[in-house]
């Protein structure tokens, strides 16, 4: 169906059918945004070696010892 169909069909009906039509647009789009927005689980341990910290990581840098 085209849209040209879709708002043919559309603008033949009676007002408070074009209501409902379009609360169920609005409810159409909301149940595609909630379905794309559900939070998997985390599983612990996915990024183990991903992020390493230096040794001297506590060392004060050397452009800021004038400011401590």
């Amino acid at each position: 169906m085209t849209d040209v169909q879709l708002y043919t069909k559309l603008s033949g009906l009676p007002l408070n059918l074009k209501i409902e039509v379009s609360d169920f647009i609005d409810f159409l789009k909301y149940k595609i945004i909630k379905e794309s927005k559900k939070l998997k689980k985390r599983i612990a341990g996915q990024a183990k070696g991903l992020i390493s910290m230096k040794d001297n990581f506590d060392a004060p840098i050397e452009g800021f010892k004038e400011y401590m």
